[in-house]
């Protein structure tokens, strides 16, 4: 974003007023800070509007590939650290089978590739894209394979082929699908590009060369007419990996240079190396990491660290607090109370299932902060537990008379039974410790 002096140049400097703000200049502060839009100002021309626009833009190209809900959003990114603000679209992961499987093969690894699912406080965790890559160096067997692929699922495919005409010839069988289109290379760019023009697809630009070599080979492709661009520097090593993704989000966001502000794409191929490959891409910038195959054990850890570096780091991830029963909670059932902090909630439930106990689970609000936290900033007090309590009825579900609390915040017992007037049972420090204190209660 251009600073606020050199916004206030581009304005037509009238101090009309017109736009809310007393002078052009107070305008353009509001600008710099992204707190008001160009169009706000109605004296500005189209030439600076449109120059504004384009400095405006995120130094990261957003590009969307697939359609539908299954729709994946990659770039759009502004920060080169995540506490600075927070990164907006995770890494996607692709799994990538090849066209000389068998249609049963095919529809195999499908199967595990959607198997590839799980859930953590909340959220689910999947595989995002899936690719097709020509081995066969046959057009009919890859354009079959990507129409059986296209048909048999609704994720955002990616199309591996080398020869133009393959891929025109399997574009043409799953249109407005929008896929990925891998990729434009020194030997190729003129026609891949015209192939990626002609079906308004995203592509990917390959260049191993080097990065001055790649962003001179994106230039001409973007010369052809096709902006929707993916690098792919094929990094030889993990080191050669890191430092030019670094490199690339740094002279993309620091230097403004649009010739590489463009997501970033990684063939890990399978194993260990892959996995290795796939986190450094995690943490340092990659838009998608393609595998041949990953396992369920590799894929999971993988998952939580992306979903750990994607959260916002200025926003605790939070659930509705509520009263919410577990193992079928009656009447005579006890109350148990704990943080709306995802993590926590979702511990606590767990530990609480695995008792087998019935209970009611109090999630009180602490703005998305942990037991010891919240209690050491004043949000998790008596007076909140008992507020809580009130406005989810639970003294009419459970009749029971007493509530069980974290032990570590032991110190609120007393207080906490003289203001809702039922018995208060403190419970473990820990809440893998529940299972037992549920039953032997």
């Amino acid at each position: 974003m251009p600073t606020a002096i050199e916004i206030f140049k581009l304005l037509p400097k009238k101090n009309c007023g017109e736009c809310d703000y007393p002078t052009c200049l107070a305008f353009a502060m509001q600008l710099a800070n992204q707190k008001v839009k160009v169009e706000a100002c109605p004296h500005i021309s189209e030439q600076a509007k449109a120059s504004l626009a384009v400095s405006a833009s995120a130094p990261i190209r957003l590009l969307r590939i697939g359609v539908g809900e299954s729709r994946v959003e990659i770039g759009d990114e502004t920060e080169i650290y995540r506490h600075e603000k927070k990164f907006f679209h995770q890494t996607c992961y692709a799994v990538v089978l090849s066209d000389t499987l068998s249609t049963q093969e095919r529809r195999e690894g499908l199967e595990r590739v959607n198997g590839l699912r799980f859930e953590r406080i909340g959220q689910i965790m999947k595989m995002d894209m899936i690719g097709i890559r020509n081995d066969s160096g046959n057009l009919e067997k890859f354009a079959t394979a990507v129409e059986e692929v296209s048909s048999s699922t609704d994720l955002p495919m990616v199309l591996f082929a080398s020869d133009p005409q393959m891929m025109r010839a399997a574009v043409a069988r799953v249109a407005g699908r929008s896929p990925l289109l891998h990729a434009a290379t020194a030997a190729n760019h003129n026609a891949m590009a015209m192939v990626a023009k002609e079906t308004k697809c995203p592509l990917v630009v390959r260049e191993d060369r080097g990065l001055d070599m790649l962003a001179d080979l994106v230039q001409k492709v973007k010369a052809i007419g096709v902006e929707d661009i993916v690098l792919d520097f094929g990094p030889r090593s993990l080191k050669d990996l890191l430092e030019n993704s670094t490199i690339v989000r740094k002279v993309a966001v620091k230097k403004t240079f649009r010739g590489l502000g463009f997501p970033i794409m990684v063939n890990a191929g399978a194993g260990e190396r892959a996995i290795l490959m796939a986190m450094i891409s995690t943490m340092k910038y990659g838009g998608i990491v393609a595998f041949d195959e990953i396992d369920p054990a590799e894929a999971l850890p993988l998952f939580v660290l992306r979903q750990s570096i994607y959260t916002d780091p200025q926003v605790p991830i939070q659930v509705k607090p509520d009263l919410y029963p577990i193992n079928n909670p009656d009447e005579r059932s006890p109350v148990v109370f704990t943080t709306n902090f995802s993590l926590t909630y979702f511990t606590v439930m767990g530990d609480i299932e695995k008792s087998k106990m019935p209970a009611w689970l109090q999630v009180v609000d602490t703005e998305g902060l942990s037991v010891m936290t919240a209690y050491a900033a004043g949000k998790l007090t008596p007076d909140t537990v008992a507020k809580a309590l009130e406005s989810s009825g639970a003294k009419d579900k459970s009749k029971r008379g007493d509530i069980i609390i974290p032990g570590m915040v032991s110190r609120m017992s007393a207080k906490l039974q003289e203001i809702t007037g039922l018995k208060v049972i403190v419970g473990p420090k820990e809440s893998s410790a529940l299972p037992k204190f549920m039953k032997n209660l």
